[in-house]
């Protein structure tokens, strides 16, 4: 386990791909949440890209690390101090770092990560996806973000999108930053073909 007082900027530069997945620390009510946080952690090993996480071991975000190391795949837990003893610290990840607030831990998760992949969550969830969203409208990331609408999940969120568009709130083509995928493997393959070049980044 890792701590970082600040979060950010403390690791050697590396080169692999690595995608940022954010979802909730429950199971929800359809089995199928589930089933596509695992079958979303398998696609990213398949693809030979890293996982970076809250850093949980239950709910959705424990199923998408466990099919993730079982594929082979680097994980990387960002789990705030403050929640160390709510959200249970999954043990056996590549490595756990642990961060002093809710800023630092989205700070670090964006900066190890190349694309952002949002599964069914809550208010957290749904916090840190208009946040990744909002950084790229603004162009502070040219990192794909990608919405996986899992049985139907994010149908109201979309529309309420499309809603602030017509209304003049939001431009169709900052609208269109986030994309929408029907499955893990779809979002995988799509941040694939959308990854930033690498010289643009800077790695960590």
């Amino acid at each position: 386990m890792t701590r970082y007082p600040e979060g950010i900027m403390t690791e050697t530069i590396q080169s692999s791909r690595r995608v940022a997945v954010y979802c909730g620390s429950a199971n929800g009510t359809n089995p199928a949440f589930v089933a596509e946080a695992t079958a979303l952690g398998t696609a990213i090993a398949a693809a030979g890209l890293g996982l970076v996480y809250g850093g949980a071991s239950v709910g959705l975000m424990g199923a998408v690390a466990d099919a993730a190391l079982a594929g082979g795949s680097e994980v990387i837990g960002v789990l705030p101090e403050i929640l160390s003893g709510k959200e249970i610290a999954h043990a056996g990840l590549t490595r756990l770092e642990l961060v002093p607030t809710m800023h630092k831990r989205k700070a670090r998760m964006a900066a190890l990560a190349d694309a952002f992949l949002v599964l069914p969550g809550g208010y957290g969830t749904l916090e840190e996806l208009l946040e990744v969203v909002t950084w790229a409208q603004l162009r502070i990331h040219a990192k794909p973000c990608i919405l996986i609408n899992t049985a139907g999940y994010w149908n109201g969120f979309l529309a309420f999108l499309d809603t602030a568009v017509v209304a003049g709130f939001l431009k169709q083509k900052n609208r269109d930053l986030l994309r929408v995928a029907g499955s893990g493997a779809e979002a995988v393959r799509m941040a694939v073909g959308a990854f930033p070049p690498l010289e643009s980044l800077k790695r960590e």
